[in-house]
């Protein structure tokens, strides 16, 4: 079959009526060759989302006109579009007109009615069907912004401003290079930076290519996604966009094989080289291969006879029915729209008048959509911190909760609180999220080990301003025989790498775990596989790598020294590790 799409001469034909009668000029425009600043856009015409026909003519009033392609379901044009709409109100006044387009060939018109209502987007929304004017303009990502002048000159092309990035956010105030380039037109002075590199999701391009070869999504794509993709990739969980079927994943092709070859997604961030972990979620060879194969050939369907069973995920407790739920706070917490939320913290008094001893626990956000992680520590009786070694539950996107077995037990204090400390990811709308824990018990007979949280710790740093490799390192002694079960390395946002390696009794030396590129968005629990026996007398050093450069795109302030602090602005050197004894201690 044949993708629906307008061929390239159409593209080329639409170039010329948008920027002449020069055929090199249109060729240039159609392949984005030469850049789109000092080009004339002509009138085009497209519906809004309520079926409207609108034409570029119909601001010819207006000083100067922000052309900005947006999607639906991409994360940064969801946290775009209110302060798009922001713009237009700010400079209505001032001639100035912000104008969306959709050439997403996977939003439907109802899809894009739904995005301005739950947004509310103050700006024309219109749908470029076949993704014309997306062509004619060379434009390739949402969101992307083409500023035009009075004469319909290209000014300004490239970012909003530079907040969100692919996968962080900046915690310092943007620099608002459309608004500049606004003001800068407005007031008849030259842009001082005309072109910046948009960011964002690809635009789902319907692509003149047939259909063909054996490779399809019922037989052999469906089931990579199944496996490693849905758990996110579906309604109500955190992923920006479904992967339940074919049409789901139509339109994403090109942003899906972008997060595959740039190793972003899955999300996994050990070297290979060491260790093996019974939660590695990474793609194999193989199953990259078949999709790169399967989107070159144009995407066939297949027979639906050959799709996969779908995935079956427990919409309730994973850990079966609790013996106690514990909401985080009395009332629900508000996620604003866009902007940075630092880590929530809020201490719970569960009320346990008894030492407990917890065989399962599970932390569960009320808004997924929003809630990027959850940790809940202990703080014991007469404290006032935490304590970092016990972390009853933890959530991530995809993670599985704690289900201990054969006689192994977290035991919690009589008169200890709790702490849920929570991370948000704002996505475009105000959310109110009250997540929860749920835990399971055990009698004190029933448990003959104690689950053991370990600490490589380090509190008495300081990383200089502007050092982009500065290093910080942690011991843990292992003071009896044990087993070592996960690691989890925990820095904040100048955080670069983090290793762990034992030094044995017997002077040989193991990486456990070697992080190369570390990620604050994906705060990752790495299960081994196998149990790892310590022996008495072992030290497991981490090494960290802070990056407190201007070349860190998260980094708050390069220009500060910093030190530990609970807050993401700040920063920690942790090396957390589980451990479960050798011998009975019951």
């Amino acid at each position: 079959m044949l993708l629906q799409r307008p061929d390239v001469l159409a593209v080329f034909l639409a170039a010329v009526v948008m920027f002449g009668t020069n055929p090199a000029r249109a060729a240039d425009a159609a392949s984005n060759a030469s850049g789109p600043i000092g080009m004339n856009v002509a009138d085009f015409t497209l519906d809004n989302c309520y079926g409207k026909s609108v034409s570029l003519s119909h601001f010819d009033d207006r000083q100067a006109i922000a052309i900005v392609f947006l999607g639906t379901e991409c994360p940064l044009a969801k946290l775009y579009g209110p302060r798009l709409t922001d713009i237009q109100r700010r400079y209505a006044d001032r001639g100035v007109q912000v104008i969306g387009i959709n050439s997403n060939t996977q939003d439907s018109m109802t899809e894009l009615a739904a995005y301005v209502h739950r947004h509310a987007i103050g700006f024309p929304m219109l749908k470029d069907p076949g993704n014309v004017v997306a062509d004619a303009l060379g434009a390739t990502r949402t969101p992307e912004v083409f500023l035009i002048d009075r004469e319909r000159t290209v000014r300004y092309h490239g970012r909003i401003d530079d907040q969100y990035g692919v996968g962080y956010s900046r915690e310092r105030e943007a620099e608002p290079e459309l608004t500049r380039a606004i003001d800068q037109l407005l007031a008849g002075q030259p842009i001082s930076e005309p072109s910046t590199e948009p960011v964002g999701c690809h635009i789902g391009r319907v692509k003149p290519i047939e259909a063909t070869g054996e490779v399809t999504y019922a037989k052999h794509i469906a089931p990579i996604f199944n496996a490693h993709c849905v758990s996110c990739h579906r309604d109500g969980e955190i992923a920006p966009f479904t992967l339940n079927s074919y049409d789901d994943v139509l339109g994403w092709e090109d942003t899906i094989l972008e997060v595959i070859a740039d190793n972003r997604m899955p999300p996994w961030s050990a070297n290979p080289a060491h260790g093996t972990f019974a939660n590695d979620p990474r793609l194999s060879e193989r199953e990259r291969e078949l999709i790169e194969t399967w989107v070159d050939n144009g995407m066939p369907e297949g027979d639906a006879r050959d799709l996969p069973t779908p995935p079956v995920f427990v919409a309730g407790w994973q850990i079966g029915r609790p013996d106690e739920v514990i909401t985080m706070r009395d009332q629900a917490f508000r996620v604003p729209a866009e902007g940075i939320v630092d880590y929530q913290r809020f201490v719970v008094d569960p009320g346990w008048d008894e030492d407990k001893y917890i065989v399962a626990a599970e932390a569960r956000p009320d808004k997924r959509s929003v809630v990027h992680h959850i940790l809940v520590y202990v703080i014991p009786e007469g404290e006032r911190r935490q304590d970092v070694r016990q972390v009853v539950a933890g959530y991530a996107p995809g993670s599985p909760p704690m289900q201990l077995k054969d006689g192994v037990a977290l035991h919690v204090k009589a008169g200890s609180k709790l702490l849920f400390e929570m991370h948000y990811t704002p996505n475009g709308t105000e959310q109110e999220d009250l997540s929860y824990l749920g835990v399971k018990f055990t009698a004190k007979p029933n448990v003959r080990k104690l689950l053991r949280g370990r600490l490589a710790i380090n509190t008495k740093f300081e990383i200089p301003a502007g050092e982009a490799d500065h290093v910080v390192s942690a011991t843990y002694h292992a003071r009896t025989e044990e087993n070592l079960i996960s690691m989890s390395p925990h820095m904040h946002l100048r955080g670069k790498s983090f290793r762990y390696v034992a030094h044995f009794p017997d002077n040989t030396t193991k990486v456990l775990l070697d992080v190369p590129n570390y990620d604050f968005n994906w705060q990752l629990k790495y299960v081994l596989a196998e149990p790892l026996r310590i022996p008495r007398d072992t030290r497991i050093e981490c090494t960290a790598v802070f990056d407190n450069s201007e070349s860190n795109l998260t980094n708050p302030d390069p220009t500060q020294p910093v030190r530990w602090g609970d807050q993401s602005f700040e920063e920690m050197m942790i090396g957390f590790m589980d451990t479960v004894p050798i011998n009975d201690e019951f």
